[in-house]
């Protein structure tokens, strides 16, 4: 097209069109970011491929595969309904959002940041397997209710004495609400996602599952190696140390809630260093 053809074009659009092509844009763009990565691509792939085979067998006056495809497109509604129910789960849950009361959230949770991350850098020195799953803007009382509910503050010592091998909470997830500790040995959804490494055992799993079915952030401390990575929104960043996990929190936990403001996150001296407490054994 000559830039004559172009120009009579966008001239033909008015503002309702551009509104409408804007949305449409903006629809599409973040259901790809909702599917980027998960098990859900390859089968949006397997539909499109059977819709261009479908078009190919019309063009070609193939009747019987025309007919065969037509009966699965007829059902095509349902299956999708079925084969994207998790991906349409966060998209209905992010779109009920309240930015509101996540910042009154995200306020108080960054009081507990010091406990967690001195938790999980004393967890990984002792090579003690932990994970922590941090409640942000959906709420996790299905999985709360599947666990021991303890509903105490938040705290260094609690932390440590759940995942203390040998005690009776130490095996399943601790998950914090706000400032305290809503429950503890929960059992959380795995991960499905053929991608993942091959050392990665159930409690990393566990903790992409959690973060692939609700907004929440997952704290991980293998056992095996001591790594800390940390999982949000299906993706996980591994060998993390204090600083870095803590930094990580105040982008999941605050940053991303609400715009940043003139204030920062803590003054990394106001964090106890690793082994300040606890560091005996």
């Amino acid at each position: 097209m000559s830039w004559a053809s172009w120009t009579q074009f966008f001239g033909l659009l008015n503002w309702h069109d551009a509104v409408d092509i804007l949305a449409v844009a903006v629809v599409i763009y973040n259901l790809l970011l909702l599917i980027r990565g998960t098990r859900a691509v390859q089968v949006l792939l397997g539909i499109v491929f059977v819709g261009l085979v479908y078009y190919a067998a019309r063009w070609a006056e193939l009747v019987t595969l025309q007919t065969i495809l037509e009966s699965l497109l007829i059902a095509l509604p349902f299956a999708i309904i079925v084969l994207f129910q998790q991906e349409m789960r966060r998209a209905l849950a992010n779109f009920g959002r309240n930015p509101l009361w996540g910042l009154a959230k995200s306020q108080q949770m960054a009081s507990g940041f010091g406990d967690i991350v001195l938790a999980a850098t004393t967890l990984s020195a002792r090579r003690i397997g932990g994970l922590i799953v941090i409640e942000r803007l959906q709420g996790l009382r299905t999985y709360i209710e599947n666990g021991i509910a303890l509903d105490a503050v938040l705290s260094f010592d609690l932390l440590i004495n759940i995942f203390t091998p040998d005690t009776p909470l130490h095996d399943g997830a601790v998950i914090v609400q706000e400032d305290r500790i809503a429950a503890a040995a929960c059992f959380l959804p795995l991960s499905a996602n053929p991608s993942l490494a091959k050392d990665l055992g159930t409690r990393h799993r566990a903790a992409l599952g959690i973060s692939e079915e609700t907004d929440a952030v997952a704290v991980v401390i293998s056992e095996e190696t001591g790594i800390i990575s940390i999982a949000c929104d299906g993706e996980i960043v591994r060998e993390l140390d204090g600083k870095s996990l803590r930094n990580a929190l105040y982008k999941y936990l605050i940053t991303d809630q609400y715009p940043p403001g003139p204030q920062g996150p803590p003054a990394a001296g106001s964090l106890p260093p690793p082994g300040a407490r606890g560091s005996s054994g």
